[in-house]
């Protein structure tokens, strides 16, 4: 528990270094990390990593996504290397490596390559998006958008990871009581109950409206849309990033491993602390994009 413990610490420190410097490069490089990590892990689960250049071309993908926004959004350059056309580069690569070795290489592996490579990037190039891409917090003042945006960083990964831990406790006093539960998947996650997915939601949608009031209460120079939608949105990031986490699971039930890596002790690897997180972020950047979250004010 101790090393639970230390560790978490250590990533909530980083975190909060990383959003107090979500404009610059640094927030790119620690992302792109995460990315490259997670694809890794994938691969080495599923067996991928046996097809050496194709796991390089993979990785290298996850990490010039995360990069190239940096220059699109902070330096207003390097527009002609649009994601079409780095995507369309990847694309071609991978086709151009399966026919030569498509002797060994199926297609199922192949489209799993793909697939599983672009939706890691998208999921937390999202990310980036909220962190640096102005037109998210578009209604918001000029001055006042840097702390608009690290709003939308905190509630998107306190929707991703605060809902589980709220599931944790509602269901764990359950068990302290007595009271019978129900285990709705015991064959994926065996410790998940239908009363701690009941407590997660409800908790989650709480935690996101006090999380919104503080700042709202804090930055006059914008305010929360609709703290009913916030509500509403948690609950909905509680059983979005529910189906991450399962989804995560059933892999690594599969594929017979316990955790994707052991690069954070007592919490396994990236896709163990963001599993979650790679369906929930996608889910408020769409809600940001679309106004929902956030308006700006005249002060």
């Amino acid at each position: 528990m101790s090393t639970r413990i230390i560790s978490a610490a250590v990533a909530l420190v980083a975190a909060i270094v990383l959003v107090a410097f979500h404009s610059t490069i640094l927030i790119n490089l620690a992302v792109g990390a995460l990315s490259v990590m997670a694809v890794y892990e994938v691969f080495k689960a599923v067996g991928f990593d046996k097809y050496k250049h194709q796991h390089i071309a993979c990785m290298a993908f996850a990490g010039v996504d995360a990069l190239v926004p940096f220059f699109l959004y902070r330096l207003n350059t390097l527009y002609f290397f649009s994601y079409k056309l780095y995507l369309g580069i990847f694309v071609l690569t991978m086709c151009i490596l399966y026919l030569r070795d498509h002797k060994t290489l199926k297609y199922t592996e192949f489209f799993g390559m793909l697939g599983s490579t672009v939706l890691i990037s998208y999921a937390f190039g999202t990310l980036i998006k909220l962190a640096q891409d102005d037109s998210i917090a578009f209604s918001v003042a000029t001055e006042a958008r840097g702390k608009a945006q690290v709003y939308l960083i905190v509630i998107s990964l306190a929707a991703a990871w605060l809902a589980d831990s709220g599931a944790y406790f509602v269901g764990t006093f359950f068990n302290r009581t007595g009271r019978e539960v129900h285990h709705p998947w015991p064959e994926i996650s065996p410790n998940k109950t239908l009363e701690g997915l009941v407590g997660g939601v409800v908790t989650n949608g709480l935690i996101l409206v006090i999380t919104s009031l503080i700042f709202d209460l804090v930055n006059p120079a914008f305010k929360i849309r609709y703290y009913w939608l916030v509500f509403l949105a948690g609950m909905i990031a509680a059983l979005i990033g529910l189906v991450g986490d399962l989804t995560a699971s059933m892999i690594k039930r599969q594929t017979g491993i316990k955790d994707y890596g052991k690069i954070m002790p007592g919490h396994g690897g990236v896709m163990d602390r963001f599993d979650s997180a790679l369906l929930v972020v996608p889910f408020i950047y769409y809600l940001a994009s679309q106004g929902l979250l956030i308006v700006g004010t005249n002060i």
